[in-house]
């Protein structure tokens, strides 16, 4: 009976051994946790990252989006321009409330658009707003003294050159 009783020859070693084995797992256990944590975080990081492009992107596309819009709006206002100068020089010599009518009306079409005419006589001469179809001698130089063809702009920028006539100063 005392043999059943009997403890196993185990020496200090061996259980410290057995420990140890032990707690490896937890450690293992512990770094692959942490392993876990880190690739949550670079998860999380591409999870962001992938917003914000997305997120510009669909800025990006607006801004496109508006610029084309933009640039149809002035193609389509340049096609209807002549008509309008056209309407502007039958004005002159036709008093008539119908023309009248249908130029308030063309007039106020364009200023809901965002066309503006441009005001040039009595100003300086500038190559970016209307072009010399005239020279006339005057008092002062380079002044715009009568506008041959209204120039008009869309959103600041212009759409058609207004055609000028400009002074020039007289020699003695």
């Amino acid at each position: 009976m005392t043999d059943k009783k009997k403890k196993p020859d185990i020496e200090p070693e061996e259980m410290v051994e057995e420990v140890s084995t032990e707690v490896e797992p937890e450690v293992e256990q512990k770094s692959e946790v942490d392993t876990l944590k880190e690739e949550v975080e670079q998860y999380k990081t591409k999870y962001l990252r992938a917003i914000a492009d997305y997120q510009n992107f669909e800025r990006r596309m607006m801004e496109q989006q508006k610029e084309l819009r933009n640039i149809i709006k002035a193609d389509v206002i340049q096609m209807f321009l002549p008509t309008l100068d056209t309407l502007h020089k039958a004005e002159m010599f036709i008093k008539d409330p119908g023309l009248k009518m249908v130029m308030d009306q063309f007039n106020q079409t364009f200023e809901q658009a965002g066309v503006k005419e441009m005001d040039l006589v009595g100003k300086e001469f500038d190559p970016h707003t209307a072009e010399v179809i005239d020279i006339v001698e005057g008092d002062v130089d380079n002044i715009i003294t009568e506008v041959l063809r209204k120039g008009y702009t869309l959103n600041g920028n212009v759409i058609q050159h207004a055609q000028v006539k400009v002074s020039k100063k007289k020699e003695n």
